[in-house]
């Protein structure tokens, strides 16, 4: 990937010239946040004590430390934490609430939207968000049913809606079904996501065209794929955008080199936050989405040198919690993408 440690973001990278501080909206795959505690109800056998990870609470709580650590450090040296943050692959509400137990995080403040789904490895998605920057007025979950393939279980889109600032907002966080068994094979799946993210932004836009809708995730697509372009209608230039349309930020940083995680040396931004017609251009209210101070985006990536395999065959990859079986007491193998919003 080009430019990987010229980062976009690093850890005390640059502060926002603007005259209050931005709102911050962040996603980041957890990459299998699991508990130690067994449940029959998920597909969690492999994150166990004595499971093939040999998941202890010494392993967990090394996990907790390190995604508690990046969410702080995303905050940097302004303070600024983030107004919401989406996170998937997480096994459930329990995780959520050590992950906000830890020292870093303890005084946040942080509160807590998550819905159990029938994901069949047994992961789900959620929100963290800051009652004094997002007022919640309501959440739900909506279910994925494939027709014709009832045994196809996967991630539920986790919504929500409230204010900031007396405006209207609607977030949904996803994470779209994987590439298994070969991009072009399952590309229906992924397919058939998108069009209901898109349905869902356009149902909450026709109920009140002031809303300003959020749709973050892992799309298991890059913002250059069909899914997204096509599919869910997220363009990558704002000059171009017309009433109902969506845009999607990550786009232009994809085109420039740009990515969030590797797969045998080659680099995809499958990690997005997209944004409806009126936050990208402003045509309603005052929030729209803005550039930090002297960058070239509108969509940011996070990499702190710590968050880097350092050397070896992933030199410069994402630094993951395993290699294989070994324990390497890593991160994620993602990299956290957030953008700002601000009058």
């Amino acid at each position: 990937m080009k430019k990987l440690l010229l980062s976009v973001c690093l850890v005390g990278a640059m502060l926002v010239a603007f005259a209050q501080k931005p709102y911050k909206v962040v996603f980041y795959n957890l990459e299998n946040l699991f508990d130690t505690i067994n449940d029959p109800n998920k597909n969690d056998e492999e994150y166990l004590p004595e499971g093939a990870r040999k998941w202890t609470t010494y392993r967990y709580n090394q996990k907790l430390a390190n995604m508690s650590r990046v969410l702080f450090d995303i905050a940097a040296k302004d303070k600024n934490f983030p107004a919401v943050i989406g996170v998937s692959e997480i096994e459930n509400r329990l995780v959520l609430e050590d992950l906000l137990a830890t020292p870093k995080l303890a005084k946040t403040n942080y509160r807590i939207v998550h819905y159990d789904s029938p994901d069949r490895r047994g992961v789900d998605c959620a929100f963290f968000y800051r009652p004094d920057q997002f007022q919640l007025e309501g959440s739900e979950a909506h279910k994925i049913s494939f027709p014709g393939r009832p045994n196809f279980l996967t991630r539920d889109l986790v919504a929500m809606w409230g204010k900031i600032e007396g405006e209207p907002f609607y977030f949904i966080v996803s994470h779209w079904p994987s590439r298994l068994g070969g991009k072009e094979r399952s590309q229906y799946s992924r397919d058939f996501v998108a069009a209901k993210c898109k349905h869902i932004c356009d149902s909450v836009r026709t109920a009140n065209p002031a809303t300003k809708v959020v749709i973050m995730g892992d799309f298991n697509d890059d913002a250059t794929d069909a899914s997204v372009t096509d599919v869910l209608g997220a363009k990558g230039s704002i000059k171009k955008l017309q009433k109902n349309d969506m845009y999607n930020p990550f786009y232009s940083m994809l085109k420039a080199g740009y990515g969030t995680l590797a797969y045998r040396d080659s680099w995809n931004l499958f990690d997005n936050i997209v944004v409806s017609e009126n936050l990208a251009t402003g045509s309603t209210g005052n929030l729209k989405v803005q550039k930090g101070e002297g960058a070239k985006f509108y969509g940011n990536i996070f990499i702190a040198p710590y968050m880097v395999q350092k050397e070896g065959q992933y030199k410069n990859y994402p630094l993951r919690s395993f290699v294989g079986s070994n324990f390497q007491n890593g991160y994620s193998d993602h990299f956290p993408v957030y953008i700002y919003i601000a009058k």
